[in-house]
């Protein structure tokens, strides 16, 4: 068997072709720009570069950008107080810290100050809440893309069993609530699982998100299961180089696409569709803030 592979470049590009088309019906219709903002503080290099393309796409799509950078020893009151001014921002929809912050700020504190309302990353303990209980609202970005990414490959999931390898709060813990939703029977398993491998050989849906380079090998999927790779990891380049490095997943990729029935590439797969769903997030959001209902191919 030759797993299909799930292009999430190739779908990512056609969910920004829909959210243009939601932003040109907000502006025609309702006088609503969606306004995305992104907080920096710091100089990180890869940061640095994610946040420049995420400002390069809100633009493409037709959405307000704002960027704001701080020095690497602001203050965590400077950074709280331009979050709050974010907040009461009419023009803005969507907040966005970038993480890691620096030693003297605490991220908690950072997130906390976010208004639920424009928390597009999700990271809030509202935006949690809801998800828990199933409210209205955005949910975290790469659980999103990886929900798309599996209904586009699958279709239903109801009664499917789903193993989420992984259970951190930006990944493992939403991805397995919305696997819930779609009545799938879900596992969240993790590292110190007991005979994790068995337990995933009973997955007809793996999400890996455990952060470990080429952990789940082709032998712990059973024949025929879809397999999301949410891991990106820099090992060693195969080519001898002093310095080189290449991108794997948590999966053992070219064991596991000999057994699954589809599988996401590291990369090409979950990591295109995360600045995307940001975007569909901000889509929300400036709907809710308006009175309005979010596009239902946009919301879980």
């Amino acid at each position: 068997m030759t797993a299909r592979i799930i292009d999430g470049k190739t779908y990512a590009e056609g969910l920004r072709a829909r959210i243009a088309g939601h932003v040109e019906r907000l502006k025609r219709e309702h006088g609503v720009t969606p306004g995305l903002a992104v907080v920096i503080v710091g100089h990180d290099p890869g940061s640095e570069i994610y946040v420049s393309q995420k400002a390069k796409l809100t633009v493409e799509v037709g959405m307000h950008s704002e960027k704001y950078e701080l020095p690497e020893d602001a203050s965590e009151a400077e950074v709280l107080a331009l979050v709050r001014n974010l907040n009461d921002d009419p023009d803005i929809h969507g907040i966005l810290v970038q993480l890691p912050l620096p030693r003297q700020i605490d991220p908690n504190k950072v997130i906390a100050t976010i208004s639920p309302d424009k928390d597009v990353d999700c990271f809030t303990p509202a935006s949690v809440g809801k998800l828990q209980i199933g409210l209205p609202g955005p949910v975290s970005c790469t659980p999103l893309g990886c929900l798309m990414l599996l209904r586009d490959t699958l279709g239903s999931l109801e009664g499917l069993n789903a193993v989420v390898v992984g259970r951190s709060n930006l990944v493992g813990k939403p991805m397995a609530q919305l696997l819930l939703r779609e009545n799938c029977t879900v596992t969240i398993a993790h590292s110190r699982t007991k005979d994790l491998a068995s337990v995933v050989r009973g997955a007809d849906i793996v999400v890996a998100a455990v952060g470990r380079p080429l952990m789940i090998k082709g032998d712990w999927i059973k024949p025929g299961a879809t397999v999301i790779d949410v891991g990106i990891n820099r090992i060693p380049a195969l080519e001898r180089g002093e310095g080189k490095t290449r991108l794997v997943g948590d999966v053992d990729y070219q064991s596991a696409a000999a057994v699954a029935g589809a599988i996401t590439p590291v990369p090409g797969g979950v990591g295109p569709m995360t600045i995307a769903c940001l975007l569909a997030n901000t889509v929300t959001t400036a709907s809710l803030i308006n009175g309005l209902v979010p596009p239902e191919d946009l919301t879980p």
